[in-house]
This record gives C-alpha cells, sequence and structure tokens, in this order.
C-alpha cells in the first residue's frame, strides 16, 4: 500500500502478486463434483474424430471445440498470512496468459455406430470417435501469481492487464518457474532467429555463388565469339582477294569446313555438321548462345 500510494498516479505498471483465490461474494459451483467450488468455471465439449488423409493414404486424428462456455465471479488474491487485511481485487481474468485452471472433471462419450454408419463414414472419408466434456475450475484457495499493472483506487488496490502492450499473467506457478519459463522461450526465439538468419545467409550465398558462375560462362562464351570472330578477320586480311568469298563460306568454330547447318530458331549458318555434333550439351548457337531447337541442312548449289 505505501508504494502504491507513492507511485506516480498510485500505478505501478508492471507488478508481481501472489496470494490465493477468494470470492469476493458468490462462488461458482462444480457441475460434476460435490463440494468443489470455484471462481473462474470453464465447460467444454470436444469432437474427436479420424479423417482420411487422400494424400498420405492414413487416418489422422482429428479434434475440434463445438462448444465452450466460461463463467467467472468477481475473486481477490489474498496472502497466504491469517490476519494480514490486503486484498488485490482481479479484474478481467479471462485476458490473462496461463490462466490457472484445473481440471476437475473430464469424460469421454465414445460414438455409436451401426454397420450403415460405418461405411458411411469410410466413403467420407470421416469416421467420428466421439465428444469428450471436460470441466475446469480455478478453485477457492488456489494459489495464484500474476503480472500486470497494480493500481490503488481509494482502499481498493486492482490488479489488471497492462496498458503498454505487455503481458499479463495469472499462473499456478510460483514466480520464478513463471521467470524461467519466459527465459526459456526467450531462448528458444534467439535460437530460432539465429537459425532463419544463417538459413537466410546461405540461401543468400548460394544464390550470389549461381550469378557468379552464370556471369563467368557468359565471359566465357563472349570471349569464344570475340576469339572467333578475331580469327576469321586474321585469315581474311592475311588471304588473297579471290578466296575471300570462300572463307566467309567456312564454319566459325573449326575455320576449314564450310558451313552446313541452319540453327532454329535464331536462323544463323555458322557451323558445319561436325562442329555443331561436338557442341557441349545443351547445344546453343555459337553466335548468340540461343538453345539449339532444330538443325537444317544446308545445301548450296
Amino acid at each position: 500500500m505505501t508504494v502504491l500510494s507513492e507511485a506516480p498516479g498510485k500505478c505501478v505498471p508492471y507488478a508481481v502478486i501472489e496470494g490465493a483465490v477468494r470470492p469476493v461474494k458468490d462462488t461458482l459451483n462444480s457441475q460434476f463434483v460435490e463440494n468443489c467450488e470455484g471462481v473462474v468455471q470453464r465447460l467444454t465439449l470436444q469432437e474427436h474424430k479420424m479423417v482420411w488423409n487422400r494424400t498420405t493414404h492414413l487416418w489422422n486424428d482429428y479434434s475440434k471445440i463445438i462448444h465452450q462456455r466460461t463463467n467467472t465471479v468477481p475473486f481477490d488474491l489474498v496472502p497466504h498470512e491469517d490476519g494480514v487485511a490486503v486484498a488485490v481485487r482481479v479484474l478481467r481474468p479471462l485476458d490473462a496468459l496461463d490462466l490457472g485452471l484445473e481440471t476437475v472433471y473430464e469424460k469421454f462419450h465414445p460414438s455409436v455406430q451401426s454397420f450403415t454408419d460405418v461405411l458411411g463414414h469410410y466413403i467420407s472419408g470421416e469416421r467420428p470417435k466421439g465428444v469428450q466434456e471436460t470441466e475446469e475450475l480455478l478453485k477457492v484457495g488456489a494459489v495464484l501469481t500474476g503480472v500486470g499493472e497494480l493500481v490503488l483506487d481509494s482502499s481498493c488496490v486492482r490488479l489488471q492487464p497492462p496498458k503498454q502492450g505487455l503481458r499479463y499473467y495469472l499462473s499456478g506457478r510460483d514466480f520464478d518457474s513463471l521467470l524461467h519459463g519466459q527465459e526459456s522461450s526467450a531462448r528458444l526465439w534467439k535460437a530460432l532467429t539465429l537459425a532463419a538468419g544463417l538459413a537466410t545467409c546461405a540461401a543468400l550465398l548460394l544464390l550470389l555463388h549461381r550469378q557468379h558462375l552464370r556471369r563467368r560462362e557468359r565471359r566465357r562464351l563472349q570471349q569464344m565469339e570475340d576469339e572467333f570472330r578475331e580469327r576469321e578477320a586474321q585469315l581474311l586480311s592475311r588471304a588473297q582477294p579471290e578466296d575471300r568469298e570462300g572463307l566467309r563460306g567456312t564454319c566459325v568454330v573449326c575455320l576449314s569446313s564450310f558451313k552446313s547447318c541452319v540453327f532454329l530458331e535464331c536462323g544463323h549458318v555458322c557451323s558445319c555438321a561436325e562442329c555443331y555434333r561436338a557442341l557441349p550439351e545443351p547445344k546453343r548457337c555459337p553466335i548468340c548462345r540461343r538453345g539449339i531447337t532444330r538443325v537444317v541442312p544446308l545445301y548450296s548449289s
């Protein structure tokens, strides 16, 4: 109380409170267990069935909540020591994470099926197993650890969800266990983030490596083409005028045989049949480097 009264606005933005659950007025009675009282009650009906997976050709378990109802009554957290009159009113408990509900009743109702039903289920690919009925209670006297915003309002102390996006907890674990769980979760997320970063870096390096190989291949092919053109130009410059027309018709690869192939779809006539067969796979035109889909023989008359 002294800390809250001296805090700015009589509010502690994030505080930890440990205490036992005590109802303000009425309590909630269990529907299935006698002499069992609580302040938060959750009733759940969950359907269980088998679903046929057409990809793996296996029956897989599937569950779905078909009905759920949650009831609450106002309650306080009070100290464990007797004679201490300080009580903390808990607001909006359903907004809290890790709400310390205890399962007090659980029963599975198997589905009754006839032979016709079984046959229809195999045809439809869905086979019901039954319905599970569950009751959970936050019992009176249960010890809770509350983490949230603590506010002093006249003579009442309230624990409520924080306004700054921080998480609100009402857990059945003690503070050390709750803190250890959060630290483990933080370490897990850090490890996942590091693994994702390493995977991204590896993928980026692989992409850069492939790009480097493509550029090196393009440079090599461009160098080969330049060498072909340079060699052809040298031969043309050394040849007699009457021999130049014959040289222009020679293969750009071997520069000895005559051109005898038309490459499609680019349409270049630049190679003899022997040099075409010697081209590496996948075969590409030596001039434009487009893929060769078809070769047509060239006949000179």
